[in-house]
Formats: structure tokens, C-alpha cells, sequence
């Protein structure tokens, strides 16, 4: 990957589940110092700061939903901030709860469908975020983002999806906590998937160049998110789902290290950091030196973290 102009979109977004914190995960990633990391490694940075969001109707939508009107405002705004980064080079969307992909991936979606060029979709994460808005059983619109872009039904009052992005186009890597109502539509869906038990037995390189040439043989463009509940508690505790048997670190860093090697990355979320729930920043740090693993650093450049002893 050559050197790039990197734009920050801080996407402070609270509002997708019911448990807060998520709200100060973009300034915990510029006091991890992801600024400085990517740009060691030669690439320009621009942070556009913090993007904020004006709550819209939620009329026809579930009751039980939780702050849908938020996740609304949040999805259209986010659409067109994301669009604005990529026309000034890779977007990076610091979150943030993962309802930010909703808009993220929009931004991708619009961004593709004006370069003509097909969008894939890498959704790193312990869920598959199938649900839509009347499946959710929680109320938290972060488990709906899959199913938005999609094109599932009940998506009322949010920005319009003019072309479904193609189910065939996603895979999902890191899976090991899946409801009844998500299994049964994922299972019926094209999307690719690979469970920890499939990941444990194949390894997660296998999966992760096979669906790397599919969008490198389609000339597509990634849209890569990366929930922190794909790694492992024991390494990234700053997550309000944790779900034990994660992804370890270094099967993160070989993801991210192939994803540089690809050079097919065009986008990524860093989502579901919850600074509350840290220890001394230690999730934040390893979300940035995976960020800065995915961006070109290489084994022999990667920081003693003193304070991880």
C-alpha cells in the first residue's frame, strides 16, 4: 500500500445500545495517539473531528428501539461526512457504537457506486449484526447494520439504500455469538461466514485471502469495520458484549498485515470502544497498533507496550 492521505471521522455514537460510553472512544484513540502511529509509517492524516447528529422522526419504527431517532440523525450524517473524507482520501470512523457503520457503509456504498467499482464489505465482530429493526429482540439498532445496507425490510425513516449491497460481497470473520432470529436469516442469506470453531480448525488466513481475491478479481472497493469484540476480553476488555473465545492478537495483526498486503482496504471502522471499561487505555492501544498493523507497519516496528506487563 502506497502512502495515503488518511481523513479521521470521529463518529462519537451512543446511541445503538443501552449501554453508554461508547461516546468518548473517538478522543480515546487520538490520546492513544493514532495520528502520529499512522503517520510514522509515512501517511498524511487529517481529523475532520467529531461529527454530530440531529435526532429525526422515528414514526413506523418499533417502540422498544433504543434512541432510533439518534441512530437515525447519526446514519444520514455520517453518510454525507463520509463521503466529504473519501473525495480527500481513506476514510478511517473512529466510534463509536457500531449503529456508525450504518452511515459508514452508506458513505462506501455512495462512494463505490460513484466510482463505478463494486463494494465489499470485511465485518470483523463477535455478531453478525443481521437484525432488523423489528427482529431485534434488545432494541439496539448496533445489531442492524448488515441488514441495512442489505436492503432487509423495516429500515423506516432512515436514508434510502438505492442499491442493496450484494450479500455475496460480505464476510464475516470472528462469529461466536448469534441469536436464533439471525441464525435463521443468516443461514438463509449469501453472506460468508466463518465461526471461531471454523476459524480454530482452518485458520483465519485461509478465509480472509480467499475473500480478498474475490474483491480483487471484481476490481472492488473494501469497507473494512472492526468491532473491538472480535479480539479476545482477555487482550481488549473495553467492550460493553464481550464474548469470550475471541480472535487472539496475533491472528488479529496477521488479518490486518494481510489486509496491507492486499492493498484492497478503502475504508475502516474502529467501533464498540468503550473507554469506561478500560484498563489504563490498554483497548484503545491495541485497536491503534491494528489500525496501524492494517496501514503498513510491520512486525519489526511495533512498540514495547510497557504498561501491558
Amino acid at each position: 500500500m502506497e502512502n495515503k492521505t488518511v481523513i479521521l471521522v470521529g463518529a462519537p455514537v451512543d446511541s445503538g445500545k443501552a449501554r453508554k460510553g461508547c461516546v468518548m472512544g473517538p478522543d480515546a484513540y487520538r490520546t492513544a495517539r493514532l495520528a502520529p502511529a499512522l503517520e510514522r509509517l509515512g501517511h498524511k492524516v487529517i481529523d475532520m473531528g467529531n461529527i454530530v447528529a440531529i435526532a429525526q422522526p422515528t414514526d413506523g419504527l418499533p417502540k422498544h428501539l433504543n434512541e432510533a431517532g439518534l441512530t437515525i440523525g447519526w446514519t444520514a450524517a455520517l453518510a454525507d461526512a463520509g463521503v466529504q473524507a473519501f473525495d480527500q482520501g481513506m476514510p478511517i470512523f473512529l466510534g463509536g457504537d457500531h449503529a456508525l457503520a450504518l452511515g459508514s457503509g452508506l458513505a462506501a456504498m455512495r462512494h463505490a457506486q460513484r466510482q463505478d467499482r463494486p463494494l465489499f464489505v470485511l465485518w470483523l465482530d463477535a455478531h453478525s449484526d443481521f437484525h432488523t429493526p423489528q427482529s431485534t429482540q434488545s432494541g439496539n439498532l448496533h445489531g442492524t447494520p448488515l441488514a441495512y445496507l442489505t436492503g432487509r425490510d423495516g429500515f423506516v425513516n432512515f436514508p434510502a439504500i438505492p442499491t442493496p449491497l450484494p450479500q455475496e460481497h460480505i464476510c464475516i470473520l470472528g462469529l461466536r455469538s448469534v441469536d436464533d432470529a439471525e441464525r435463521e436469516a443468516l443461514q438463509r442469506s449469501g453472506i460468508q461466514y466463518h465461526d471461531m470453531r471454523a476459524i480454530d480448525e482452518n485458520g483465519i488466513a485461509a478465509p480472509l485471502k480467499a475473500f480478498l481475491k474475490q474483491v480483487r478479481d471484481a476490481n472492488g472497493m473494501l469497507h473494512v469495520s472492526l468491532d473491538v469484540d472480535f479480539l479476545d476480553p482477555a487482550i481488549a476488555p473495553a467492550v460493553g458484549t464481550t464474548v469470550p473465545g475471541g480472535a487472539t492478537l496475533r491472528e488479529a495483526h496477521l488479518v490486518m498485515e494481510l489486509l496491507h498486503d492486499s492493498g484492497l482496504m478503502t475504508s475502516l471502522d474502529l467501533v464498540e470502544l468503550n473507554p469506561f471499561l478500560d484498563e489504563r487505555g490498554r483497548t484503545a492501544q491495541v485497536m491503534v497498533d491494528l489500525a496501524a498493523s492494517a496501514m503498513g507497519r510491520q512486525v519489526f516496528d511495533r512498540p514495547t507496550q510497557q504498561f501491558f506487563s
